[in-house]
């Protein structure tokens, strides 16, 4: 009988543990592959173009509309093909879930083009590609750039404030100090052969305190090239905030740019002598630039006022134990 009961205990054990494919490739993701492959959207020759495809990210409150008239134009102009990536819940949702649509993209985008995915993302969006690269680490070799326009990477204090009768999933997880962000950076923040670029500004009224390359959005540790920038550091009487440094900002496009067409992240150094006169990206039509940008803030208005609150930040998934 004894025999018997181990056995079976073997057997159970064998059938329930990981292969190590499964391992190397992490969780298997829980959301429905018809709804992954629905978020993802790209423009241009993905298969064909002697570039990296890019992947762009919004953040939170946003959808991919916000690329269309800012990004999506300047690259491809640029003969860049990109690809987007819906969060669900226009990012107000368990940041947790939103990864899993990001590990689905850098794959397919991947398998594809044959070639590493460049990652633009903005405030959630040049975060939450993180924690894709952290627990499924099949999606490190099949990344080369994530380049973080005033990336979320240690939270926000403003957000501890914005909490306290209740707020959005993310809102939660963005919090300084939350149990996600806790898991995000512990141990290693970065991955050997990826490259990362984190653009911020000190006048971010979203993402503090970005005063200084130690501040929210930065990085330090692990084996990736890292490049903290501080737009101010760049051009000291900038004034971009938040919602401009991920959708309009002249110099951070420049320092996107130098990024994706150089080994390795982003070098001030390289940018053009006439780099800070360059108030707004190429792609930006001034003339329908207030109409634009009061359509994001109307967007982003709604979605802080109208989506669901909950009392609690969403509980850690087993894996990120």
């Amino acid at each position: 009988m004894k025999r018997s009961l181990l056995a079976l205990l073997v057997l159970v054990g064998a059938v329930l543990a990981p292969t190590s494919a499964e391992a190397a490739d992490g969780p298997a993701l829980r959301v429905p592959e018809a709804a992954l492959d629905a978020a993802l959207v790209c423009s241009g020759d993905v298969g064909g173009s002697a570039h990296n495809p890019i992947l762009l990210i919004a953040g939170t409150t946003l959808t991919p509309e916000v690329f269309v008239w800012n990004y999506g134009p300047a690259l491809t102009a640029l003969g860049r093909p990109f690809c987007t990536v819906a969060l669900p819940d226009n990012g107000m949702a368990d940041i947790q879930v939103a990864a899993e649509y990001v590990v689905h993209a850098i794959r397919a985008v991947s398998a594809a083009s044959g070639r590493d995915v460049d990652i633009v993302g903005h405030s959630q969006g040049g975060m939450v590609p993180r924690w894709a690269l952290k627990y499924w680490p099949d999606t490190r070799a099949r990344v080369g750039d994530v380049i973080g326009l005033a990336p979320s990477n240690h939270g926000t204090v403003v957000a501890s404030a914005v909490c306290r009768p209740g707020c959005a999933p993310a809102f939660w997880q963005q919090r300084t100090g939350s149990a996600f962000l806790t898991a995000l950076n512990s141990g290693a923040e970065t991955w050997a052969g990826v490259d990362y670029t984190n653009v911020y500004t000190v006048l971010d009224e979203v993402v503090a305190p970005n005063l200084n390359d130690h501040g929210s959005s930065s990085l330090h540790t692990g084996q990736g090239r890292i490049s903290n920038v501080g737009l101010q550091d760049v051009c000291p009487a900038h004034v971009a905030d938040h919602l401009t440094t991920g959708t309009t900002d002249g110099v951070a496009f420049a320092l996107v740019v130098d990024a994706l067409t150089h080994d390795g992240p982003a070098d001030p150094a390289r940018l053009p002598a006439d780099a800070c006169t360059r108030l707004l990206m190429p792609g930006v039509d001034p003339v329908f630039l207030a109409v634009n940008e009061a359509r994001m803030a109307t967007v982003v208005a709604t979605q802080v006022a109208l989506y669901p609150h909950v009392p609690a930040e969403p509980a850690l998934a087993e894996y990120a134990r």
